[in-house]
C-alpha cells in the first residue's frame, strides 16, 4: 500500500536543516570576525580573515538560494511560505552586515580595536549565539521557548543603541582628526546595525511564534 505520509515526511524538515546551516554560518562568520579585531595590527593576516568571511557570507548567499528553490517546488512547508522566506532573507542581510563591518575594518586600515569596537564585538558574538539558540529551538518546534532568546536579542538591541551614542559622544569630544572620526563613526555605525538586524530576525521568529503557537 502506497505511504502518503512517506512522501512528505521529510520535506518540510529540510527549511530547518537550512536555517541551523545559515545559523553555523553566521556563527562561523563571527567567530572569524573575532579573531579579526584581535589580528588588526597585523594587517595582512586581518585581510585574510575578512576575505574568510566574505568566503562564509557566499556560502551563505548559496545557501539563501538554496532554500528559494526548495521553497518554490515543496507543496507543504512547516511554516507559511512567507514566514520561511522572510526569515531567510532576514538572516542573509545579519550575515552581510558582518561581512561588510569585518571588509572595511581592512578598508579603513584600522590597526587596533578600541574599548567600543571590543564591547561591540562582544555584542555581536552574544547576539549570534541567542540567534543560534532561537533558530535551534525553531528546528526542534519548539516555539514557546524561542521568546526568551528574541528578547534577550532586543536588550542586546538596546544596548548597542546606548553604545553608539557613548561612542560618538566620546569620539568627538576627544578626537580632532576629522579623517579618524569619518571612520571610527562609520564603523561603530556598522557594528552598531548588526544587532539592528538581529533583531529584525527576532521579530520575525515572534511572529511566527504567534502564528504557530
Amino acid at each position: 500500500m502506497f505511504d502518503l505520509k512517506s512522501l512528505f515526511k521529510k520535506k518540510p524538515n529540510i527549511f530547518y536543516e537550512y536555517f541551523l546551516l545559515i545559523a553555523k554560518n553566521i556563527v562561523l562568520a563571527s567567530n572569524s570576525f573575532q579573531e579579526e579585531i584581535q589580528n588588526l595590527d597585523n594587517p595582512l593576516k586581518a585581510e585574510n580573515i575578512s576575505l574568510q568571511i566574505k568566503t562564509v557570507e557566499q556560502m551563505g548567499d548559496q545557501y539563501t538560494h538554496e532554500v528559494i528553490i526548495e521553497l518554490n517546488k515543496s507543496f507543504i512547508t512547516p511554516l507559511e511560505r512567507e514566514d520561511i522566506m522572510e526569515l531567510t532573507l532576514q538572516l542573509d542581510d545579519v550575515l552581510d552586515c558582518l561581512e561588510v563591518c569585518a571588509s572595511h575594518l581592512v578598508l579603513y586600515n584600522v590597526r587596533e580595536a578600541d574599548d567600543y569596537m571590543r564591547i561591540f564585538t562582544r555584542n555581536i558574538e552574544i547576539c549570534v549565539q541567542e540567534l543560534y539558540a532561537a533558530l535551534e529551538l525553531l528546528s526542534q518546534n519548539k516555539l514557546k521557548e524561542i521568546a526568551k532568546h528574541t528578547h534577550k536579542i532586543n536588550d542586546l538591541e538596546n544596548a548597542a543603541d546606548d553604545l553608539l551614542r557613548d561612542g560618538l559622544k566620546t569620539l568627538f569630544t576627544t578626537c580632532s582628526d576629522p579623517i579618524e572620526i569619518m571612520k571610527k563613526k562609520e564603523i561603530y555605525t556598522m557594528m552598531e546595525s548588526f544587532s539592528d538586524f538581529c533583531e529584525d530576525v527576532a521579530d520575525i521568529l515572534e511572529g511566527i511564534i504567534m502564528r504557530n503557537s
